[in-house]
């Protein structure tokens, strides 16, 4: 791999609703959740105080797709015709149950607030490829639902340089904050006042040599150059009618998920290292029947043409995507179970995550859960297993791959033995 998309689905979707079906949960449906299937297991504060636990079968059609007949929801129609093209981990785990030390788990190595995120990490190691763009973007499209929080922390550097933080681009007139002159200063008095602050920072540096000084002057260079290829990046015009057959006519609307994986394709052909999209509302405690459909509709056939388009292009050979969640969510109901409706609870014991390209298996499935999706009882895979991967296809040995701070080699992966999951590569 050259560059990753992370395609984050912030909030915790359903695996027991999309992709990790078993066929015993339609008999299931409706009896009490067996104490020796949940072994006594943590509950969040929403659940705890409830009485029962009624298992919860999908209320959506599974079927079997591809070569090696893998079961998908009909909510994921477009997803469900790349499974040949995609490994799917059935098997994901954490130890957060809660939505903040959670995501901040996944994106940074550690639930304590104040490590670099991935992106942050991965600038740091392997540098850019483009001198015009940053290394690390987020951008955050939102559906309907219940909405966790998302701090620039999560796609901040931590004790690195602050160089390698992640720049949130949006999807109005100014996609970068302050990047545009104001009115009455043109380019060339914007260049005559960067190296003007260039002269004094570098005195400054002289003097104190802190090398947040040096960081400035390299953001200061990257926001003028920024000013010309940012419009450009971002600037849909010239994109064929096929790019949005392709994605969906939600990509011909700025801010959306769909717009935001042409984006994305885009920022790849520019050689951006990494690319964080942040889809927001996947959080379901009641209503999920309803949101979830809304949810996949907003994203599913943009995730998938996602992969198709890079393949076309040739990109998807040294391109990692990865599609997932922080956590996943119980079999059993939140709150009253009806023939219509029902919620879900934090699930850290067993969630699913996808991926693709740049040497990664094709048509494989990972790991296997019980008939409740409550425990994995095949091939684990820990988050921070997850991130050695992502590190090994880069070319990073992840235990190798330190950073000094506070009398520490610090790690993205943590220090209890994270393993690459080798029988996900190709």
């Amino acid at each position: 791999a050259k560059r990753v998309i992370y395609l984050f689905m912030n909030g915790a979707p359903s695996q027991v609703d999309l992709f990790d079906y078993h066929p015993k949960m339609r008999e299931i449906h409706g009896i009490e959740l067996p104490e020796s299937i949940r072994q006594g297991q943590r509950l969040t504060t929403m659940t705890s105080g409830q009485n029962s636990f009624p298992c919860v079968a999908p209320m959506f059609k599974f079927k079997k797709h591809g070569q090696h007949q893998t079961w998908v929801s009909e909510l994921l129609p477009h997803t469900a015709g790349i499974v040949d093209k995609i490994s799917i981990i059935k098997s994901m785990n954490t130890e957060a149950i809660n939505h903040d030390p959670a995501v901040t788990y996944i994106n940074t190595g550690s639930q304590q607030q104040g490590k670099p995120s991935m992106g942050a990490w991965l600038s740091y190691g392997l540098g850019s490829m483009n001198r015009d763009l940053p290394n690390y973007v987020v951008m955050i499209s939102r559906g309907k639902g219940n909405f966790q929080a998302l701090y620039s922390r999560l796609w901040g550097s931590g004790f690195l340089p602050s160089e390698h933080q992640g720049v949130k681009f949006r999807s109005g007139k100014d996609p970068v904050l302050y990047l545009s002159n104001p009115d009455g200063i043109d380019a060339a008095t914007r260049r005559r006042m960067l190296d003007g602050i260039a002269k004094i920072n570098e005195a400054k540096y002289e003097e104190t040599h802190d090398a947040e000084i040096q960081a400035r002057i390299s953001q200061y260079e990257m926001a003028f150059r920024m000013q010309t290829s940012v419009p450009d990046l971002m600037d849909l015009s010239s994109e064929p009618d096929s790019t949005f057959e392709l994605y969906g006519e939600d990509a011909r609307k700025p801010g959306t998920y769909a717009a935001n994986c042409v984006i994305a394709r885009r920022m790849a052909e520019r050689d951006v290292r990494f690319v964080q999209l942040f889809h927001r509302g996947w959080d379901q405690h009641n209503n999920l029947p309803k949101d979830l459909r809304g949810q996949c509709k907003d994203t599913d056939q943009a995730s998938a043409a996602l992969v198709l388009d890079l393949e076309r292009r040739g990109l998807l050979e040294d391109t990692l995507v990865i599609w997932g969640g922080e956590f996943g969510r119980t079999i059993y109901s939140q709150g009253a179970l009806t023939e219509t409706n029902h919620g879900r609870d934090h699930h850290p014991r067993c969630f699913t995550t996808w991926m693709a390209g740049a040497g990664i298996r094709t048509g494989y499935e990972h790991g296997e859960t019980d008939d409740f999706s409550y425990n994995i009882v095949r091939d684990p895979v820990h988050i921070n297993d997850l991130n050695a991967t992502i590190l090994h296809q880069l070319g990073i040995d992840h235990d190798r791959f330190t950073y000094p701070y506070q009398g520490l080699d610090q790690r993205l992966t943590g220090v209890e033995n994270p393993r690459v999951v080798t029988e996900l590569l190709a």
